[in-house]
Parts: C-alpha cells; structure tokens; sequence
C-alpha cells in the first residue's frame, strides 16, 4: 500500500525533484570550455615559442587538435545519451557551437587567402560563440569570457602574424580558462 504523503511532504519532493531536474539540465558547461581553452592555448603558446626558436615546422603543434576533437564528440555524444532531460537550450547551444565551428573551418581552409593572419578572425568566431553561450545560459563570467575574445583579436589583428599566437594563447586562459573553471566551481556548489 503506498504511503499518503502530507502537503508538507509533497512539497518537499516536488521542490526536490525541481532541483534535480535543472541541475540536470543545466549541466556543468565546463567541460568544452576547459578542454578546448587548455589545447587551443597550448597549441598557441607552443606555435609561437617553436617560431620564435627557428624551428622549421612551427604549426606541427596543431596536430593536438585532432585527438581533441575525437575527445570532444565522444564526450558529447556520452553526455547526450545519459541526460534524461534535453532542453531547447541544450539544442540551442549545440547549434551555436557547430555554426561557429564551420566558420572556423572555413577561415582555416582560407588562410592563405588571409595572408595567414587567420588568429583574430577565430578569436572573433569564438568570442560570438562564448559571449552567446553566456548569454543563453546567464553567466556573466561567459559573457566576459567573449569580450575578452573579442578585444584579444583587436589586439592581434595590430601584431605581426608570429605574435598573433601570443595573444591567441592569452585570449584563450583569459576568455576559456577562466569562465570555464568559473562555472565548473558554480557547478561544485550546486551539487
């Protein structure tokens, strides 16, 4: 025989279960931001020392991107198949972030035609990505994170193309790293 639950009592489980569902569908978000902020900075940092010491094959570095990725989606796609509760923002967000990616691919197959001056123009792709992700999740710390972005690729369109992966790499701590372990420290709380 089930057991009546007093008003009180429902309360309680619905008011429960309310917080289970949002910290279930508000996620932790850190994840992307933290992984790809550590190996687009990396890569960034490592292009521009290598350069700066002579090394022939300076972009060679960039080849971290590729196990990255397969990191990205296999995360992804685990996190999608355990969530029991899918949101339009979940949706939203995923849409954002293959759009901003297909511009970044197609400013990569370009950047000869960019004079390889290709880093700000990703920063400013990035940047609309975090600043709208921080902006659909309310997050001023993401939000910040895109204008940071922003102003990294003013700063790097007025610096030599070799330096432009200095600032990339600073960009990056400052407008990835740093939102990403916001929210991840937000997340903790919540939990």
């Amino acid at each position: 025989m089930e057991k009546q639950l007093s008003s009180s009592e429902s309360l309680a489980l619905i008011t429960e279960m309310i917080k289970k569902a949002k910290k279930e569908a508000a996620g932790d978000g850190s994840f992307q931001l933290l992984l790809w902020g550590w190996v687009i900075a990396l890569c960034n940092f490592g292009h521009y020392f290598l350069a700066k010491s002579g090394y022939e094959m300076p972009y060679v570095v960039w080849l971290a991107v590729i196990p990255a990725a397969i990191w990205s989606f296999v995360h992804e796609y685990r996190e999608k198949r355990k969530a029991r509760i899918k949101s339009h923002l979940d949706e939203l967000l995923g849409q954002l972030w293959i759009t901003v990616f297909s511009g970044m691919i197609i400013v990569l197959s370009f950047m000869g035609v960019l004079g390889f001056n290709h880093n700000p123009v990703i920063l400013i792709l990035a940047g609309i990505g975090v600043f709208c992700s921080g902006a659909i999740i309310k997050d001023k710390s993401v939000k910040i994170g895109g204008l940071v972005l922003f102003l990294g690729s003013i700063v790097g369109f007025l610096m030599p193309m070799e330096e432009q992966y200095l600032v990339g790499g600073i960009a990056m701590i400052l407008g990835y790293l740093m939102p990403g372990y916001v929210l991840k420290n937000k997340f903790k709380s919540r939990v």
